[in-house]
């Protein structure tokens, strides 16, 4: 084999194993990280670079953050919009709030009831002069608008809807008003992530879509029946005012109702998993 073709395979050898040092580091720091770090992180890592995302109309911008060993993208929302009044497709929303506060709320809300492993990290930080909602970049292929325009189906049926039960469950309780598909997530082996919650929390006490209860995860039933008033209120103090505190919690017996409904209509193995 002569000289020309020796230098070009060892090239190539190079490159490879460059790029696999890499996919491995970054894999690497995913699972060191626990969550508190990742918050510590977030709050505190150098900013080396930022762009526009893509999708949204928030003003989300993608960061690139550095604490010197570990380097990981995060995404920052400062959305923070209060109006009397908005005109939002064919009706009219009174007392329209579209505000970052409500992703770290949700967060918050998402710990209390063990869903946290379903949401991005969310914290509050200021950056560029404005302060907003700052979450951990998550390690995904396409969100569930992109799944359903290619018509692709989840290798792993009964996996995939024991989580969007759960997601469901999640939004009826929070009220988000722009739930969409762009806001589910989906990563390489079919984890959901759910994110953007800016316009939850709203004040109605009814369920937005309750034909959405079909199936509940037992543990998460039993955290709903659990969930506190005052621990939700000391934990999301800062982002939710007494009244949305109160809404979600009237919410939240709506879902159990409806869940014991369903238990003694169709039995508890029909309906939990």
């Amino acid at each position: 084999m002569n000289s020309f073709h020796l230098r070009w395979r060892g090239l190539i050898f190079a490159v490879v194993v460059c790029l696999t040092s890499q996919l491995s580091a970054v894999a690497a720091d995913e699972p060191t990280l626990t969550k508190e770090q990742i918050k510590q992180f977030l709050l505190t890592a150098k900013v080396v670079h930022s762009q526009q995302a893509k999708k949204g109309v928030t003003r989300t911008s993608r960061l690139t953050l550095s604490d010197g060993t570990i380097t990981h993208d995060a995404s920052f929302q400062p959305i923070d919009e209060h109006k009397a009044e908005v005109q939002v497709g064919s009706r009219t929303e009174l007392n329209f709030v579209d505000s970052y506060k409500y992703n770290i709320a949700a967060y918050a809300l998402a710990e209390l009831l063990g869903m946290d492993d379903m949401l991005p990290v969310y914290v509050e930080r200021k950056w560029g002069g404005t302060v907003g909602s700052l979450s951990w970049w998550l390690p995904v292929k396409m969100d569930d608008e992109e799944r359903y325009k290619q018509k692709l189906t989840p290798p792993d049926a009964d996996a995939w809807n024991n989580q969007m039960y759960k997601v469901r469950v999640f939004d009826q309780l929070v009220y988000d008003a722009d739930a969409n598909l762009t806001n589910v997530l989906i990563s390489e082996d079919w984890k959901i992530w759910r994110i953007d919650f800016s316009r939850a929390f709203r004040l109605d006490k009814n369920l937005r879509n309750p034909k959405d209860l079909v199936r509940c995860d037992r543990q998460l039933l039993e955290k709903l029946k659990t969930l506190d008033e005052n621990a939700l209120t000391e934990k999301a103090k800062h982002y939710l005012t007494k009244d949305e505190v109160k809404a979600v919690m009237a919410r939240r017996d709506k879902i159990v109702v409806q869940f014991q409904k369903l238990i003694a209509e169709k039995g508890e193995n029909e309906v939990l998993y």
